[in-house]
């Protein structure tokens, strides 16, 4: 039978305090029993915001929100006592259930005396039957198991393990306990591929209901039967440019919000041509002067009197006119529609062609080794190639990309790179030292004269591009990363892990321009919605390198 709780947000707004804007504003929706809704946005939208207020860590300003008996929470960075072993951890998360199991054993050593406990003795076991008590030891080896923690020893402490160790018994934790509801925050991050799988099937078959803000679309895809997103610019595509409501709720899993918010897009695109040529139309009649109207309203009539009559009747309808122009043009621009943002695109192809003049490849590499991480790898990389890699961690990724850059010299084998081309890297981490500057003027210094902005390349807006880079989120400053290798594209463009800290609706733009780039690219990720669409995406042109795991 399903559990009849429920998760509900009720015009929930917040501001933190000293702050003057407001992180929510207005969230209304709902989350059934045994329904999973992703909560999705741009970076700083309020996700981890919104979470925090149901872990009941913040309180909303206004608003309320509805949350069953028992909820259970997980952060995307725990902070569990590093000095506990994980026995202690999975021994805490199945108190209650050992409890019940206990209490059984001691109503049946009573019952024969005490007959009158034979009610409680029947709810125990209703109790352990639904909780499934018997078969609990059996169930935390399958979640140990199934979140790749099944060779980790029990007795290993939290602070000697790695931090995606900590992360995934954190979650198996949560899976472990009795909830009625969960919530959370980015739970695929150090999950693989069997991982992910295996968390999705235990949310379908939870019966509570699930909020869950990530930034993984196969997991969304796969999990979620709906869709929140914070994104406030949603509300803009109807009219209106007071319209600040956040939560858009779309019905489906993440391929179906991509349909509905493209047909958003191109409405609002469609309402906006419309809106500025009515506000062309309505200038032009404002500017009209009183003469040019008169000369065609007056009468051609020999008679003074018929003169001014026609005259002051020409006068009365000019003024009638422009004062209903000038309303309308009023009330355009005080309900006006935004411009929709700019899609990504790459700016300032190259107009050299050396790769396809030389005749050669791209990138040519033999039986190349860096110690202990990399090799011994073989690939001819053709030019205008898309390259997928892929491979666990520490099979040699980043480190394949770092050496056809430069930045990491090769032990043994031949690397070959026709010395005219530019190449350019994405790290998978940017490391900012100016975090005093504003991020357009950080933008502006590092591309070429007459580049487009962030602004112009949609990646930021004006207010977001006009903050020190220290006031910005991951994301946001990936985002300046990535404009300054896409205002002049390289021959050669190395994207390691692209998508990280990236915004669904980013991420989809990087990579539908990636498609018509006609440039050399070699991508490293784990991105498993990327992995899972390459051939579709890259045109044909896509290839696949697989780097095996390395011992250790």
């Amino acid at each position: 039978m399903a559990s009849p709780h429920h998760l509900k947000f009720d015009g929930v707004s917040f501001t933190y305090p000293g702050s003057v804007d407001r992180v929510l504003t207005d969230i209304t929706f709902a989350v059934p029993s045994e329904h999973v809704t992703g909560l999705i946005g741009e970076n700083g939208a309020g996700k981890s915001t919104l979470l925090e207020l149901v872990a009941g860590k913040l309180e909303p300003d206004v608003g309320s929100i509805t949350t069953p008996p028992t909820t259970g929470f997980i952060e995307q960075e725990t902070s569990l006592p590093f000095s506990a072993a994980a026995s202690e951890l999975i021994d805490a998360a199945v108190a209650e259930l050992r409890d019940v199991e206990r209490q059984i054993g001691d109503l049946s050593a009573r019952l024969a005396d005490e007959p009158e406990l034979a009610e409680a003795f029947d709810a125990a076991l209703a109790t352990a039957e639904q909780s499934g008590v018997w078969e609990l030891d059996s169930r935390i080896a399958t979640v140990l198991a199934g979140l790749g923690l099944a060779e980790v020893p029990l007795e290993t402490r939290l602070g000697d393990m790695s931090g995606g160790q900590r992360r995934r018994f954190a979650l198996a934790a949560l899976l472990l306990r009795p909830v009625d509801a969960l919530v959370l925050d980015e739970p695929t991050n150090h999950l693989d591929d069997d991982g992910v799988d295996f968390l999705i099937s235990e949310l379908h078959e939870f019966r509570g209901p699930v909020l869950v803000a990530s930034h993984d679309r196969f997991f969304l895809d796969k999990a979620a039967d709906s869709l929140v997103d914070l994104d406030p610019g949603l509300g803009h595509e109807g009219g209106g440019g007071e319209d600040t409501r956040q939560g858009t709720v779309f019905t489906g899993a993440f391929t179906d919000y991509l349909e509905a918010r493209e047909d958003i897009r191109r409405r609002w695109e469609e309402l906006y041509t419309v809106q500025e040529h009515e506000r062309a139309r309505l200038q032009k009649a404002t500017e009209q002067g009183a003469e040019d109207i008169f000369h065609r309203e007056t009468s051609k009539s020999e008679s003074r009197i018929s003169d001014k009559f026609f005259a002051d009747r020409a006068a009365k309808t000019l003024g009638n006119r422009l004062r209903s122009t000038r309303s309308r043009l009023e009330a355009l621009e005080r309900e006006e529609l935004p411009p929709p943002p700019a899609r990504l695109k790459f700016h300032g192809i190259p107009e050299h062609t050396s790769l396809a003049s030389l005749g050669e490849p791209a990138v040519v590499a033999k039986e190349l080794v860096v110690a202990d991480r990399l090799g011994p790898l073989t690939v001819t990389v053709q030019p205008g190639d898309h390259w997928l890699i892929e491979g666990p961690n520490g099979a040699g990724k980043s480190t394949l990309l770092k050496v056809v850059q430069g930045e990491l010299e090769v032990n043994d084998g031949l690397l070959r790179i026709p010395e005219e081309v530019r190449i350019a890297r994405l790290s998978q981490d940017d490391e900012w030292i100016e975090l005093d500057t504003p991020a357009e003027e950080i933008f502006a210094a590092k591309v070429p004269p007459k580049s487009p902005t962030l602004v112009e390349m949609g990646l930021m807006d004006e207010e977001t591009a006009a903050r020190p880079l220290g006031e910005l989120s991951l994301g946001q400053r990936r985002r300046v990363s990535l404009g300054i290798i896409l205002a002049s594209p390289p021959d050669i463009l190395l994207l390691d892990e692209p998508t990280n800290h990236l915004s669904l609706a980013l991420a989809e733009e990087l990579e539908e321009a990636l498609e018509d780039y006609p440039g050399t690219v070699l991508l490293a990720t784990h991105d498993r919605w990327i992995r899972r669409r390459w051939a579709v995406r890259t045109n044909g042109r896509g290839k696949v390198l697989s780097l095996p795991g390395r011992d250790g």
